[in-house]
């Protein structure tokens, strides 16, 4: 889906792929409604994944315990039925209300929907890596330079590798890699960070300390001041060590695991009313201001508003019904999974026998 020419029709759009916007696309299909999926990570689970991907979470109902990447996964099998069209490592960069009551939504990867309604469930805003301060280095994003993890099926073995970062997510980078085969391993792992301390759970903090001691890591503690380059290739960092010793560090590839942070980013410029950087909504169907437009999970508010899962799946349900009656003029009747044939074949799964 690439092409400024192209514009795709659709009858909704979800903005976010987190737990309660994968639940959207769940209720949408409920009721024969399709949508496109468009979130600025490369991967389904939003927040609850990078945040929470391995913790346990205990207020989900009927999941007495599940990690938060696990309950992305239960989710992704649910949704699976209604096939929606997936937009990832996307922003929407303009939403603009057309005459006929539709929006034209356009992505930072040049994808162009036409949708009848629109779903945000953005949590506290997308979140993006935060990125390197360090001049000339970005030209070399998506070659040599990647945030938070290596793209998959990138080619690693014998190449000099570098992570930047002290938190888990940097730390489990360079576990990962070191658990390679060694015809498939890198030729040098090395972990970058201002300080040799690391925020990680006890047991990486073990296998890091394993892995030092048996040189399949290196731990550098320096910060980045500049970079080498050799024609159209980064061939090394500069960096500064804690005594003040300059030094160059060598590479071929460079993960910067610095974490993530929430931009509202242009959802604030879409006319939408707002309360603290939140979206307004009535709590009949968690419609915004503009008619069309909903907002579900910890984008929204409302009196009595609780920022947990469980109520951004129950928004999620209204919201898919206000969008039904919305776009066929007529009140939804309620059915249940448990007898509707109907909603037994959009689900795929043949009706239960008497």
């Amino acid at each position: 889906m690439s092409g400024s020419e192209m514009v795709q029709d659709t009858d909704a759009v979800v903005i976010g792929a987190g737990p309660v916007g994968l639940f959207q696309v769940f209720q949408l299909g409920l009721h024969g409604i399709t949508a496109h999926l468009i979130d600025a990570l490369p991967h389904a689970g939003g927040q609850c994944v990078e945040l929470y991907g391995d913790k346990p979470i205990y207020d989900i109902p009927g999941v007495p315990v599940c990690s938060g990447r696990e309950l992305a996964a239960l989710l992704l099998q649910q949704i699976a039925p209604f096939q929606p069209h997936w937009h990832l490592n996307a922003l929407v960069s303009t939403l603009t209300p057309q005459p006929d009551g539709r929006f034209l939504l356009e992505t930072s990867q040049g994808a162009r929907l036409l949708a009848r309604t629109v779903f945000i469930a953005a949590g506290v805003g997308a979140f993006v890596p935060r990125t390197l301060k360090v001049d000339g280095i970005e030209r070399f994003l998506g070659t040599q330079l990647h945030y938070q993890r290596l793209p998959e099926r990138l080619p690693i073995a014998g190449q000099n590798m570098v992570v930047h970062g002290g938190e888990e997510a940097a730390v489990a980078t360079a576990l990962a890699w070191a658990a390679q085969e060694p015809a498939q391993a890198p030729a040098r792992i090395t972990l970058l960070h201002r300080r040799d301390v690391f925020q990680a759970p006890a047991g990486q903090l073990r296998q890091l300390q394993n892995l030092r001691d048996a040189g399949r890591i290196h731990v550098v503690a320096a910060q980045i001041t500049g970079i080498e380059t050799q024609g159209d290739r980064l061939t090394a960092l500069q960096i500064l060590a804690p005594d003040g010793t300059p030094q160059r560090l060598p590479l071929d590839l460079l993960v910067a695991a610095l974490g993530l942070s929430p931009r509202l980013g242009p959802i604030a410029d879409w006319g939408l009313a707002m309360e603290r950087k939140q979206l307004t909504v009535d709590t009949e169907a968690f419609r915004t201001s503009v008619p069309g437009i909903y907002a579900v999970g910890d984008i929204n508010t409302y009196p009595g508003k609780r920022k947990l899962i469980l109520c951004g799946f129950h928004e999620a349900t209204l919201a898919a019904f206000g969008a039904a009656e919305w776009l066929t003029g007529r009140k939804q009747p309620l059915e249940y999974t448990t007898s509707s044939e109907r909603l037994q074949r959009l689900l795929r799964v043949a009706p239960a026998s008497n």
